[in-house]
């Protein structure tokens, strides 16, 4: 069947590798496709992503970084779904993203493993487990609901869909499993059906379901349809079936009836079984599609099978549908994207040709609206009518396919049939009919209308229009307005009745939705009238009008002047404003009069108005000096000073203060420029200083930035308003930092009296110059004192303010200073009192006033620098009394006590609060040993010894160091700096130490010593404590510093101490004097305190003396020295000697060392002694695998095997590695045969050449890596038998199948490895590689049996990979049998062409040629076969018919000159009707002289150069050709030429035709002439009849009469004659029956008028009810016209003859 005429369409809507997806990924596991709309794909390398393919864009791929394991998209949004396995567990995790807003919507944990998952609706996740299912909404914060328990037979099954039907009242699962044992290929199907509402399932055997819904008839429900297709197996006999039932039966309500039938598999898809259902809800078809890609179609209704054909030769594993168009979508393994449509066009033809099924082919027809069924449903429609069936009738018409029954000539029949009593009228049944079904069209909704017109029913219209059911037409609306305006001006806007609307809008007054009317559907009403029209009556609604013409796009159809002239013509001034405004509210340049134009009517009129406008600032291009006139005059003197431009305008206006709010006079300062700013305030100062001063403060602290601070000053001080002054600075002040502005501001404050102000500001600012200010205020001499108080006070002018009252006689400032302003600088008012000679009575009861608040140390520094400190002694002594503990009053006595010599030592020992560096200071030049009890006092290190050093005091200060017992003291008195250390040291050594008789103090001072790196020093102190029977003798400490310091200062003294000295600390001094390098010394140390192992240690590493040491070790026999021994031994080399010493130690912790050192010296015979020994203390590993190494390094195998025999833990994996890496085979293979590592046994009886056994150990370790190890040596040994042996284990494995065909080839083993692939076909688990690989053998070596090969396993192979194989070799027949398998079409062409010796097969080429995909291979395909097989070109390029473009082919043989070899071709497709074609075949044709061919090529394909050939045939020899040229010429419209060419070749007959044909009255009267002339008698009367119709009468009387040919004219004349009295017979015949007509006109508009009423009796109950679903309307056929005509006459001939 052709795929043009087939019922279904196929097309390939994408293939996924042409976006980038890998086709390992094109799996069910991986791909999902849930709807039309998207296609989600999952890869996991090279990174896990998730790949969103949209299908309206299917190029331009979404691809993120995603891990998942499985995604869904949602049908209907950008909505993604991902599963993903939690680590470790059975969990799955589930996420819900929405991928437009970049969020994610919801998540949950299921707490079973999902093993399926899909979106049952866009809100619903349907979701498998292994034992239920579960349904999770997206809305909301809901988790998984779950809906019942899988069944029984869904166990162990693979789940393939899960559905619920459109209620959600029906859910369905479908799974597979493996089939019977007998035929396990067949997959069973099972399915689950459950009912939501009665919670009940049913287990049915089913491979693919799907809901459907269907109205049955008499059902106004849809009723619920489950249709399931199943394959099964019973006693080995299959059965096919497709099953369609109603799910829950509507009581009382017509049922489906259930219906099944069979699908018939082909014998070559004989287990091949369904895989999806997909419902065209569009057409009512169900398609079941297989997993061989095999489309079954059938009807819903009638379950009756329409189409069956193989649409993909690739398993297919996924289908969705596609609702839009009423197919579905498919894709394969290859990756195709199918997309299955019904063609519209043919499958109704096909289903009543085709299938015979006319009543199928009606229904279908007319459920999906589908062509081709015309003339059956016409059929049937006129049977119904003549049966009277009007009911049936009427359905079929409302149901036609594509509205052909739709028409006024229905609506007429119906109107015609009569109606009889009781019954209801056929037309309202008709009418009734079609509102159920949809919408009527213009002429029955009129038609409709003018029947409920009549009755008055109006709600009806109004109903059915709002149900939109009729359709809306001028004529309705006019019908309608009889009866309802507004609803007839609903119907005019449906209509884009224009005008119409517009006027109907104007009637109702609601001008304002003409515009948007008019808008909306491009009209153009007259504005200007509209305009004129609203004024008239509203303003208000004109201006509204105005202002919507105003924003109409394209900008406004009436001039903005003219429209404000019709507002002030009527004096509408306000009006007039309104509209300006709205208008002008862009401020464009070209709008400056009308700017104007506003201002000026409203500055005369409304001033306030206008001040409101400029007030706005929405205006800035209009007359700017013509308003400001207008608003000077109008008294606006704010809105005319913001216009003026002028200075002396400004001026004069700006006077007016008193009219003038003063707020808006200090903002239009801001406007002017700094210097016409200054001279108006100038000009307002100089008129009104008193009144306007208060304008000009308030504009200067405004605009200070802009005029000038110092300006604004200038001018107050020009017009000495300090008043002014004072009010602008206080504005400013908290803003400046400007010292000469915080100044003034004083200063006028002062000068207007403001007292209070300067004080605060005094007293707060910071930024006054103090200086300056403190002498204005003393001059200014103020009645208060408290300003200059606060500039004095706070920066520092104490003194002069001190000065000042005392001068001026104000104590009392001076005590309320002192005791409540600052207490503190009291000093420096006693200071400067006390300068100023003021008593001392007042200065102490000054003093006394103030007490505790008084500052002591400042007061005693102020009075001693003035030598009166006696002066305090009674204040002093009073603070005392009261317990002050103050260290400045303490001080202040001391010194007074030490100046009056009143026993000060007594107060310097006993006064806790004086400060010692104070008191010892003032000491130390009156006396330095009163200095040195201050400083010994206070610890005052520094200052004591510097008194001490420079007054020779060093006994006191050695006393005081030692006493002291401080590092940091100790350093310093010793540091190399000092001067005066050596006799500081002689003094403590000689007198201070001796003293001492406390040990932290000697310990302190021997620190000091060691710190200070005075060795001599110290040895010198040292021997005089402990040699010396001192009460330190015996002391541990001072012995171990004695020894050490001799160490480090004089080791020659050491040996003697070691000897005198027995209490000290042995190890410690000992490892000191080792770092020493005083070896002998520390050997003898740890011989005195028989420290044996650091002994031979000294020896050893010190002494480095073996000898020594062993000697040593056999004297003191301790197993820890000789293990130090040992050591040194095997440090040394000594390996032998070193394992000796292990043995005797009974050492085992050094064994790795020992094992290291006895393999490196190859001593294994003592190794095997000492790891004996080992064993006995530890159970190591390392020591059982050394011990079996070193065994078989002496060649002791007994030994070997008797102690793998005996319990160990040597790693004897490890051990076998090491002796096989190590070349010891004997003794690896009794490890390897021991621990069963067979894998290792065979590599090493390989080693050992022992092959046979090498094989038995490779089966028995059955891995891929030994078989081939084991192969490959035995291909090196040239055991092919046992090479062949293990290559079968291994070619099974695709991934080593080309390794172990490489190694063969490289040795030249090509036999053997042909013969080894050969046998491995027959291995049951051979796949395709070895299929592929022997093929690339038999290509390379035996060619002669490749062809077999392919033909006979085509489906095994991997086809690419032995196509480059047979490229490569050039087996050129073959490489085209494999690119026709292949499907690579395009390829196997070219391959024929260019290798045409060996791979050209005619037939073969034939059905390569129609496949391939590139057009130019055809091409190329004529050019090869035009060169090497020109006799079989015409069957070539018939094949290629369909798909070559025949010009093309043409131009090809043209210029290869062989056009006549393809004529058999050109002559087939001529029926094209190609221009080349027809040319080249009447070029043929012309050449052959064939002038029957080309006439009949003329005459049925006119698409060719006539005129051309018409003038290349004129002139040609034969007279049959040159008729032909007459003949082209005539067909051309060229009449003359035509006529011309056959009165050449006196084709007389062919003249007269052409003239007649012509129409042209002239060139046949022209003929006539000519043949009288020529004296053709004969032509002239048979020219008469033939151009009958051209011919005037008078012309052939006179012609005839005036020639003497009235005889053969005479014929003519009679006809003439009695066709004309014939004519008039029949006017007056049609007289009268027009008369007869208008009678029965008459009579028939009585009769329906009288029907008429009739109907309106019956209407009520003949119509349907509004809300009823589907209706429509239509107009009535006028009544018959009647009319006058002519009779048919014949165009060209002899007319038939009449007898007399």
């Amino acid at each position: 069947m052709a795929a043009a005429s087939a019922p279904i369409t196929m097309k390939e809507a994408l293939t996924l590798p042409s976006v980038g997806i890998n086709p390992q990924f094109i799996t069910f596991t991986h791909v999902t496709m849930e709807s039309d709309k998207y296609i989600c794909i999952r890869e996991t390398s090279p990174q896990n992503s998730v790949v969103i393919v949209d299908m309206s864009m299917p190029m331009q791929p979404l691809r993120r970084p995603i891990t998942a394991d499985s995604a869904l998209m949602n049908p209907n949004s950008r909505i993604l779904a991902l599963k993903a396995q939690l680590p470790g567990t059975t969990q799955d995790h589930l996420q819900i993203f929405n991928i437009e807003m970049k969020a994610k919507m919801k998540s949950h944990q299921m707490p079973e493993q999902i093993v399926f998952w899909k979106w049952i609706t866009p809100k619903m996740l349907g979701l498998v487990t292994q034992t239920s299912v579960y349904h999770w909404s997206i809305e909301g914060d809901s988790e998984p609901v779950k809906m019942f328990e899988r069944t029984a037979n869904l166990v162990n099954n693979q789940i393939i869909n899960y559905r619920c039907d459109p209620t959600e009242k029906w859910l369905v699962l479908i799974g597979i499993a493996p089939g019977s044992p007998e035929r396990p290929q067949l997959v069973k199907g099972s399915m689950q059906l459950f009912s939501v509402e009665q919670q009940r399932s049913q287990a049915l055997e089913a491979h693919a379901a799907s809901f459907a819904t269907f109205k049955v008839a008499g059902n106004e429900n849809p009723s619920i349809l489950i249709c399931f297709a199943s394959k099964t197996t019973n006693a080995g006999q299959i059965t096919s079936k497709l099953h369609i039932i109603e799910l829950g039966a509507q009581p009382g309500k017509p049922a489906f009836t259930k219906k099944q039938a069979d699908l018939f598999f082909p014998p070559d898809f004989a287990d091949d079984f369904p895989v999806a259902m997909q419902i065209s809800h569009k057409y009512s078809l169900v398609y079941v599609i297989t997993k061989l890609g095999l489309l079954f179609v059938y009807d819903l209704e009638t379950a009756t099978a329409v189409y069956r054909n193989r649409i993909s030769p690739d398993p297919i594993f996924l289908t969705t549908e596609a609702s839009s168009v009423g197919g579905f979508y498919a894709v394969n393994r290859r990756g195709q994207v199918l997309l299955a449509t019904v063609n519209e066009a043919t499958i109704v033809p096909f289903v009543s040709g085709q299938l015979n099924n006319l009543e199928l082919a009606v229904n279908l027809a007319k459920r999906g609206n589908l062509p081709g069924a015309e003339n059956l449903v016409v059929q049937r429609f006129q049977e119904l009518f003549a049966q009277t069936k009007y009911k049936e009738a009427a359905e079929l018409a409302a149901e036609s396919p594509q509205g052909i029954l739709r028409t006024p000539d229905t609506v007429a029949k119906f109107q015609s049939v009569p109606v009889q009593a009781g019954q209801t009228p056929p037309l309202l049944q008709y009418f009734g009919t079609l509102l159920t079904r949809g919408k009527l069209n213009a002429f029955e909704s009129l038609e409709l209308s003018r029947l409920v017109v009549n009755q008055n029913k109006k709600n009806l219209l109004e109903n059915w229009l709002a149900e939109d059911k009729l359709e809306c037409s001028e004529e309705l609306g006019d019908l309608v307005k009889t009866v309802d305006n507004d609803l007839a001006l609903k119907i005019y806007i449906k209509a884009r009745a224009t005008p119409k609307v517009v006027a109907a809008f104007a009637e109702r007054r609601e001008f304002d939705k003409i515009l948007i009317y008019s808008k909306q559907v491009g009209y153009t009403p007259d504005y200007l009238f509209l305009l004129q029209t609203i004024l008239r009556a509203d303003p208000q609604g004109a201006v509204n009008f105005a202002l919507m013409m105003s924003q109409m796009e394209g900008g406004c159809p009436v001039d903005y002047n003219t429209i404000t002239d019709l507002f002030l013509q009527r004096n509408l001034i306000r009006e007039a404003t309104a509209f300006l405004l709205d208008v002008l509210k862009p401020n464009l340049p070209e709008h400056a009069f009308l700017q104007t134009k506003v201002l000026e009517i409203n500055l005369v009129t409304f001033p306030n108005v206008a001040d409101a406008i400029l007030a706005n600032g929405m205006f800035s291009h209009y007359d700017r000096p013509r308003i400001a006139q207008l608003c000077e005059k109008a008294g606006l003197y704010v809105r005319a000073l913001q216009h003026y431009t002028e200075l002396p305008d400004i001026k004069r206006v700006i006077v007016n203060t008193h009219a003038i709010e003063p707020q808006s006079l200090v903002e239009f300062f801001g406007t002017l420029s700094r210097e016409w700013a200054l001279e108006c305030m100038k000009d307002l100062l100089m008129v009104n200083l008193r009144g306007n001063l208060q304008i000009i403060v308030q504009t200067a602290k405004e605009y200070s930035e802009q005029l000038g601070v110092e300006a604004c000053i200038k001018i107050f001080e020009q017009f000495k308003s300090y008043e002014g002054l004072y009010f602008f600075l206080g504005s400013y002040l908290s803003s400046s930092e400007d010292p000469d502005i915080h100044f003034k501001y004083i200063e006028a404050a002062a000068k207007t009296g403001q007292i209070k102000e300067v004080e605060r500001v005094t007293r707060e600012s910071n930024f006054y110059d103090a200086e300056k200010t403190k002498n204005f205020l003393m001059e200014a001499k103020l009645p208060d004192a408290r300003p200059l108080i606060n500039v004095c006070d706070r920066f520092g002018f104490v003194p002069d303010l001190t000065h000042y009252l005392y001068t001026n006689n104000m104590l009392r400032y001076i005590e309320g200073y002192v005791q409540k302003v600052n207490p503190g600088n009291a000093p420096l008012v006693v200071g400067q009192l006390l300068d100023d000679e003021c008593p001392e009575d007042f200065i102490k009861g000054l003093i006394l006033s103030v007490r505790s608040l008084l500052p002591v140390e400042p007061l005693v520094e102020e009075c001693e620098k003035r030598n009166r400190l006696r002066l305090l002694t009674q204040f002093l002594e009073h603070l005392v009394s009261e317990g002050s503990q103050d260290v400045h009053v303490h001080n202040a006595l001391g010194k007074i006590i030490i100046d009056s010599n009143n026993n000060p030592e007594h107060f310097l020992t006993t006064n806790p609060y004086y400060d010692s560096r104070v008191v010892g200071k003032y000491c130390e030049k009156r006396d330095p040993t009163l200095a040195v009890v201050a400083y010994r006092r206070g610890q005052c290190d520094d200052e004591l010894i510097n008194v001490t050093n420079k007054n020779s005091l060093f006994k006191l200060q050695a006393r005081y160091v030692v006493e002291r017992m401080d590092g940091d003291l100790w350093e310093k008195v010793l540091s190399p700096d000092n001067v005066y250390r050596r006799q500081l040291i002689d003094q403590v050594v000689s007198t201070a130490l001796p003293e001492s008789k406390s040990p932290e103090q000697v310990s302190a001072a021997v620190k000091a010593f060691m710190t200070a790196d005075l060795p001599h020093e110290l040895i010198e102190l040292l021997e005089k404590i402990v040699l010396q029977n001192s009460a330190f003798s015996g002391n541990f400490n001072l012995q171990n510093l004695l020894i050490l310091t001799a160490i480090k200062a004089d080791p020659s003294r050491v040996m003697d101490y070691i000897n005198r000295l027995d209490n000290f600390d042995g190890p410690a001094v000992g490892e000191v004097a080792v770092e020493a390098q005083l070896y002998e010394e520390a050997f003898a140390i740890f011989k005195k305190f028989n420290l044996n192992v650091q002994a031979v240690n000294v020896l050893l590493d010190n002494i480095q003396s073996i000898e020594r040491a062993v000697e040593f070790a056999f004297r003191v026999e301790e197993d820890a020295v000789w293990s130090q021994v040992a050591k040194a031994q095997l440090k040394e080399g000594l390996v032998s000697d070193a394992i000796e010493s292990f043995i005797r130690a009974d050492d085992a912790t050094e064994f790795l060392d020992v094992i290291r050192a006895a393999e490196d010296a190859n001593v294994y015979h003592d190794l095997v002694r000492y790891l004996l020994m080992v064993r006995q203390k530890t159970k190591e590993p390392r020591v059982d695998s050394e011990l079996i190494y070193a065994y078989a390094k002496i060649d002791r195998l007994g030994d070997i095997e008797e102690f793998i025999l005996m319990p160990n833990v040597a790693n004897l994996q490890n051990v076998g590695d090491r002796l096989y890496d190590e070349a010891l085979y004997e003794a690896a293979k009794i490890i390897f045969a021991f621990i069963s590592n067979w894998a290792k046994l065979a590599i090493t009886l390989v080693k050992l050449r022992q092959f046979q056994g090498a094989v038995d150990a490779a089966r028995k370790a059955n891995s891929s890596k030994t078989w081939k190890e084991v192969c490959f040596a035995c291909v090196d040994a040239e055991e092919f038998r046992l090479a062949q042996i293990c290559g079968l284990n291994i070619i099974i494995q695709v991934d080593d199948l080309e390794e172990v065909s490489e190694y063969y080839q490289n040795r030249g083993c090509f036999n053997e490895l042909i013969s080894l692939m050969e046998s491995g076909l027959g291995l049951e688990r051979a796949h395709m590689g070895i299929f592929t690989e022997l093929g690339v053998l038999y290509a390379r070596y035996r060619h002669e049996k490749l062809m077999e090969h392919i033909k006979l396993f085509s489906t095994r192979l991997n086809i690419p990979k032995l196509i480059r194989a047979c490229d490569e070799q050039q087996h050129w027949k073959e490489l085209t049998y494999l690119y026709i398998q292949y499907d690579e079409f395009d390829n196997a062409a070219t391959t024929i062409m260019n290798h045409s010796p060996e791979a050209w097969d005619h037939m073969q080429f034939k059905d390569v040629a129609v496949k391939v995909a590139n057009v130019e291979l055809y091409y190329k395909a004529v050019h090869f076969y035009l060169q090497e097989h020109p006799d079989l070109i015409n069957d070539l390029l018939n094949v290629l018919a369909l798909r070559v473009d025949h010009t093309r082919v043409v131009d090809i043989m043209r210029k290869a000159g062989h056009l006549r070899l393809v004529k058999p071709y050109m002559v087939a497709v001529q029926s094209n009707n190609v221009s080349a074609v027809n040319e080249a075949l009447n070029e043929i044709y012309v050449e052959e002289e064939d002038y029957d061919r080309l006439r009949e090529s003329i005459d049925m394909h006119d698409n060719f150069d006539q005129i051309g050939l018409a003038q290349k045939l004129e002139k040609h020899e034969l007279l049959e050709m040159r008729r032909i040229a007459a003949y082209i010429y005539k067909k051309a419209g060229r009449w003359k030429q035509s006529i011309a060419l056959s009165k050449k070749d006196n084709l007389y007959k062919d003249a007269m035709e052409t003239c007649s044909q012509s129409g042209d009255r002239e060139l046949s009267e022209e003929l006539l002439v000519y043949f009288i002339e020529q004296g053709k008698k004969e032509c002239f009367a048979s020219c008469l009849f033939v151009c009958y119709d051209l011919i005037r009468p008078d012309i052939v009387l006179e012609l005839a009469w005036m020639n003497n040919m009235i005889d053969f004219a005479f014929p003519y004349l009679l006809q003439f004659i009695r066709e004309y009295t014939s004519k008039v017979d029949e006017l007056v015949k049609d007289k009268i029956e027009a008369l007869t007509e208008v009678k029965a006109k008459e009579k028939e508009e009585k009769d329906m008028v009288a029907q008429q009423n009739m109907y309106a009796q019956l209407l009520p109950l003949a119509l349907p009810a509004p809300p009823m679903p589907g209706m429509g309307g239509g107009f009535a056929p006028p009544p018959p016209m009647s009319g006058m005509g002519m009779p048919p006459m014949p165009p060209f001939g002899m007319p038939p003859m009449g007898s007399y």
